[in-house]
C-alpha cells in the first residue's frame, strides 16, 4: 500500500509540473545556437614590390574545411584558379602586364563563408622601344587561323598538376638580345597594344633548345601545319596555369604528351616564321598571360 500511495503522488506531482517542465524547455530551445567563429584565412602576397611584367603569387593557408573549390582570387574583373600546394595551403598566380597602368590594385580572397581584400601597389617600369625590319617575304606575315587556334587553347592551359620545382634554367646558352617587354615598330609601323612577350637568345642555328623547368609537351606545331608566324614551335604546360612556348626551332625533338624534365632538349635554334635571323624566342606565360620570365629564373617560386 505505501508503494501504490508513493507511485500515485509522483504521477500527481508529474502532471502538475508539465506546464512549468515545458515552459522552461521552450525558454532553451528559443536560444539560438551560436556557431564557433570560422579561422580567418591567412594570406601572403609576394614579391612584396611588384613591378609591370611581375607575377604575383597569392598563398592562401587555411583550416581542414576549406578546400580548393570554395575558394577563389580575384583582381578587377579577372578570377584566378587557387591549386593546393600543401596541406591546407593554396596558391593562385595574379599577372601584370606592360600594358596595364602601375598603382593600387585590389586583390579579393574569398572563401566559402570568409573573403579578405588586400590592397597591393605595383610599381612602374620602363620598357625600350625596338624597331624591327622584317626582310622580303616576312614583312606584314600573318598568323593563320589554325596557329592561332591552338596557341591560344594552348595558353589558357590550367592543369591542377604542378610540374615544376625550383627555379628555372636558361633553355639555351646563347646571349640575350631582345628583353621582355620592349614595344617595337615594324618596318616603320608602331605596333598597337604589343609588346614583346618574352626573351629572345641568340644562339646559333642549331644549337640545343631545353626545357627550362618540369612539364608535359601540350603543344607542337610546324610550318608545314600552317605555323606561319611561330614558325616550328613547341609549348610545355608546366601546370598550375603557367605554360612555356618556344618559336622559331629548326628541329623538333619532342612530341605532345611527353614529359620533360628540366634541361632536356626539346629542339634547336632555328629562323622559322616571323624571325629575321636564328635565335630563340621564349616566351612564359602565366594564367593565359605573358610575365616577364627573368623572376622565374632567379626567385624560388615553389
Amino acid at each position: 500500500m505505501i508503494c501504490e500511495d508513493l507511485t500515485s503522488n509522483s504521477v500527481k506531482n508529474l502532471l502538475f509540473l508539465r506546464p512549468v517542465i515545458n515552459l522552461v524547455m521552450g525558454m532553451f530551445a528559443a536560444i539560438p545556437v551560436m556557431a564557433l567563429p570560422v579561422e580567418a584565412l591567412q594570406v601572403q602576397v609576394t614579391p612584396s614590390h611588384p613591378h609591370l611584367g611581375d607575377t604575383l603569387s597569392v598563398v592562401i593557408n587555411s583550416d581542414n574545411s576549406t578546400n580548393s573549390s570554395n575558394l577563389k582570387v580575384a583582381s578587377g574583373e579577372n578570377i584566378y584558379p587557387a591549386f593546393e600546394i600543401a596541406p591546407n595551403q593554396y596558391r593562385a598566380f595574379i599577372p601584370t602586364t606592360p600594358l596595364e597602368k602601375p598603382g593600387k590594385i585590389t586583390v579579393r580572397v574569398l572563401g566559402a563563408d570568409q573573403e579578405q581584400n588586400l590592397l597591393i601597389l605595383v610599381g612602374d617600369r620602363t620598357f625600350p622601344v625596338q624597331h624591327i625590319n622584317l626582310p622580303p617575304g616576312k614583312a606584314g606575315l600573318e598568323a593563320t587561323e589554325h596557329e592561332l587556334k591552338l596557341v591560344a587553347a594552348f595558353k589558357a592551359l590550367k592543369t591542377p598538376q604542378k610540374y615544376w620545382s625550383g627555379v628555372f634554367i636558361k633553355p639555351n646558352t646563347g646571349p640575350i638580345t631582345t628583353i621582355y617587354g620592349v614595344r617595337r615598330y615594324y618596318n616603320g609601323k608602331f605596333a598597337k597594344d604589343y609588346y614583346h612577350r618574352g626573351i629572345d637568345y641568340a644562339g646559333a642555328a642549331g644549337s640545343p633548345v631545353v626545357a627550362p623547368a618540369g612539364g608535359r609537351v601540350a603543344l607542337v606545331g610546324r610550318v608545314s601545319e600552317g605555323f606561319r608566324v611561330h614558325g616550328n614551335v613547341v609549348g610545355i604546360d608546366h601546370g598550375q596555369g603557367v605554360t612555356s612556348i618556344f618559336m622559331h626551332l629548326s628541329r623538333i625533338n619532342v612530341k605532345e604528351g611527353d614529359v620533360v624534365q628540366p634541361g632536356q632538349v626539346i629542339g634547336a635554334v632555328g629562323s622559322t616564321g616571323a624571325a629575321t635571323g636564328p635565335h630563340l624566342h621564349w616566351g612564359l606565360y602565366v594564367n593565359g598571360q605573358s610575365v616577364d620570365p627573368v623572376p622565374w629564373r632567379t626567385e624560388l617560386i615553389n
